[in-house]
């Protein structure tokens, strides 16, 4: 943080007043690790008089704090790891900020622009590292979840660590925290010097899922789509065990990329996974893909139920598969460049009840535009239960209306009902209310 110019540092203090509350939210976001609320409402609430404030030093920023939360300091004193991601905040806020509003730096109306910040934040977050074999798996799933879920994340993380693997997630607790947990066991019995638990967060979603103890290297990312982009750019194989809304919408984002026709000779081993008591989640799901996206989809992923070893595996395999394609295409191991995400997954969807009611959920258009409208669908839905935006939108509105054709709609409501019968939509289930209707 000492390459901070006393420039950047007045710029954020001194910047619009939209750029300082974020910077504030997230900073508490941060300092509130490990509390159980996802309510960001709630959140806010319980610490009004919470302040903080950067302030310019000769050797970089020094940050101040008052009435912030105490589970971030012991005996006085802040906890080593939640100081190291409250700079994190501080660097991505910062250059952000600083890079998207410098006019002509980059042409954000093209995805080629699009993709290219998305590199920088994460070469600046010292993300994107040089010399570096492919060894990165991205772990989706939820941050709501039981007992048993969550010790087969370990389970899997642990097998994955064991191979030498690294991890990232979205960063918060449950399905994103277990296989950094189960790596960390199995890079120690390895002694693997290489330890990388990277969360890739967004503002919007911070609160919610705050940085779990294991992480190590954090970005925030400006937005969703960013953050999708970055995950899938960055990962060398994807594994995905259960989780609710926001699950369902990382998998039909990553779908939407790979049924792209440029995208046909690319590698990338996508995996979904639960124990076998769970099996009846990605049976649900996998119909739902089919019926909706046509059965061709499921040539894209494989599902593997109740086998921690053999996902390990078969990721194992996908990665060394990975290396080989990008060592003879001279693409970067750190970044996939040759990955073609259209402009329609890039640009910011903002779940306003027009917006939401304009989806065009038919089974007209192509199966991979289908895929990033019905994304686009559940983006809206975790707005409503879990981002500040969509809860205010939510309360003064009313549930979002959904449009679709017979069979999207039928098999949406299924699929959502079946999330919330199963406890998935959010950790406080008897504070959960429906942010959607079916028509």
């Amino acid at each position: 943080m000492n390459l901070l110019s006393y420039r950047e540092i007045q710029g954020l203090m001194a910047s619009k007043e939209e750029v300082r509350v974020l910077f504030r939210e997230c900073a508490l976001a941060i300092l509130n690790t490990g509390n159980e609320i996802d309510d960001v409402n709630q959140i806010l609430e319980d610490f009004a008089d919470f302040q903080i404030e950067v302030v310019a030093e000769s050797r970089g920023p020094r940050i101040a704090v008052k009435n912030a939360p105490a589970g971030a300091f012991v005996d006085g004193k802040m906890i080593k790891g939640v100081q190291d991601h409250l700079f994190s905040v501080l660097r991505d806020i910062v250059y952000v900020n600083h890079i998207l509003s410098r006019s002509g730096l980059y042409e954000l109306e093209t995805s080629e622009g699009i993709t290219e910040a998305v590199f920088n934040i994460l070469r600046n977050a010292n993300i994107i590292q040089p010399n570096l074999q492919p060894d990165l798996v991205v772990c989706w799933g939820g941050h709501s979840i039981d007992r048993v879920e969550y010790e087969y994340t370990k389970e899997v993380g642990y097998q994955l660590g064991l191979r030498s693997l690294n991890i990232a997630t979205g960063c918060g607790p449950g399905a994103m925290k277990g296989p950094m947990k189960g790596a960390a066991i199995g890079h120690s019995k390895q002694q693997a010097e290489k330890r990388r638990y990277i969360g890739i967060t967004e503002p919007g979603i911070i609160a919610a899922e705050s940085p779990n103890p294991i992480v190590n290297e954090l970005v925030i990312l400006p937005d969703i789509e960013k953050r999708l982009e970055a995950f899938v750019r960055l990962a060398h194989s994807i594994v995905v065990f259960p989780g609710g809304v926001g699950t369902a919408e990382e998998i039909l984002y990553l779908l939407s990329v790979l049924m792209h026709e440029d995208n046909s000779g690319l590698p990338f081993t996508l995996i979904l996974t639960a124990p076998e008591s769970k099996r009846l989640y990605f049976d649900t799901l996998d119909q739902f893909l089919r019926a909706t996206l046509g059965d061709e989809v499921k040539d894209f992923y494989r599902v593997i139920i109740g086998d921690a070893d053999k996902v390990a595996k078969t990721v194992s395999a996908g990665v060394e598969e990975v290396r080989r394609h990008r060592s003879k295409t001279q693409d970067a191991y750190s970044f996939n460049w040759d990955l073609t995400v259209e402009k329609h997954l890039q640009v910011p969807f903002v779940p306003t009840h027009s917006n939401m009611s304009g989806l065009e959920l038919s089974r007209q258009l192509p199966a991979g535009k289908l895929a990033s409208e019905i994304r686009r669908c559940f983006s809206g839905i975790v707005a409503g239960n879990v981002k500040a935006f969509g809860i205010e939108q939510v309360r003064k509105f009313g549930p979002y209306s959904l449009h679709g054709d017979k069979v999207i709609v039928d098999e949406l409501q299924k699929l959502l009902d079946s999330f919330v019968q199963q406890g998935r939509m959010k950790i406080d289930k008897s504070d959960f209310k429906r942010c959607w209707e079916l028509i």
